[in-house]
């Protein structure tokens, strides 16, 4: 999910372009074979980066996903190498939670969507 500039201080040195993110970064990749590790909702996607994914044929870029959505949590067992249809799925359910409660604060309506996600 894209990180807004607030929280951007929670990444290894402030930012996603410090030399620790970039290196943490490179670590995961690595770990991953330039090849998404895959979610719950597609396990065994597999889809190599740089290379035409092969249920979309899109263009694979892959990115790093927070698998508990919080990006101070940068221990890799929480990091995955996740192409853009991956990150995207995994990401969704937060999103609508996200888009309900700013719809909520907005209206000045209670929270009722403050609930755990994927777990």
């Amino acid at each position: 999910m894209p990180v807004s500039a607030s929280r951007m201080k929670l990444y290894p040195g402030g930012s996603i372009r410090s030399p620790e993110w970039l290196a943490l970064r490179e670590e995961i990749l690595a770990r991953a074979g330039g090849r998404c590790e895959g979610t719950p909702q597609f396990p065994a996607c597999r889809a190599v980066n740089a290379e035409p994914h092969p249920e979309t044929r899109s263009k694979v870029v892959l990115t790093i996903a927070h698998m508990d959505q919080h990006p101070g949590h940068n221990d890799p067992s929480n990091l995955r190498a996740l192409c853009q249809r991956c990150h995207n799925a995994w990401d969704a359910p937060y999103r609508r939670v996200n888009a309900s409660i700013t719809h909520h604060r907005k209206r000045g309506q209670p929270d009722f969507f403050a609930e755990a996600i994927h777990g």
